[in-house]
């Protein structure tokens, strides 16, 4: 598995347009996210908005054994107003550790990787509990490349980033 040396930089807001929902881990694996990119991309499409970036899934709340709160769409220019469906949504600006991993079998291995990287060098995540769960003010992953790139999905780049809590030392 490839994965990039992970890093700290400073992001700006982003705004994007997506579909929350919460879905257990099987139900990601079964298409929802996918099926919410298309969806997300085909609304853009109606409302003759373009994307300002590669798809994204948000995940607001982590549950690995009951569902997770996750978020899934495109980053967009400028601030819109959605549906009942397609909702406008920011990543706050702020500091983010992020690495890129390649394959998409590779997810939980490549959050880990960012995660265990983050507790070696003392970085404190903007993150919090809900019961069992872990809520973060922003984690998400961009999909760098998918099946318009190459067919096979071994191959399809993903950056996860996390932001970093505010108090920290620039």
């Amino acid at each position: 598995m490839k994965i990039t040396e992970p890093k700290v930089e400073y992001r700006d807001a982003q705004h994007y347009m997506g579909i929350r929902t919460q879905v257990t881990m099987k139900e990601m694996s079964e298409g929802v996210i996918p099926q919410s990119i298309d969806e997300v991309f085909a609304w853009l499409r109606e409302h003759g908005v373009a994307q300002a970036g590669p798809p994204l899934m948000r995940l607001h709340v982590i549950n690995m054994e009951a569902k997770m709160d996750i978020e899934v769409g495109w980053p967009v220019a400028n601030v819109l107003e959605g549906d009942d469906r397609v909702r406008p949504s920011v990543l706050p600006a702020g500091r983010y550790a992020s690495l890129i991993y390649t394959g998409v079998k590779n997810a939980m291995e490549g959050n880990k990787a960012l995660l265990d990287w983050g507790a070696e060098k003392g970085l404190v995540w903007d993150r919090w509990d809900v019961d069992a769960d872990d809520a973060f003010a922003s984690r998400f992953e961009s999909f760098l490349t998918g099946p318009v790139d190459d067919p096979d999905p071994d191959k399809w780049d993903t950056e996860v980033a996390i932001k970093l809590a505010d108090d920290q030392a620039r």
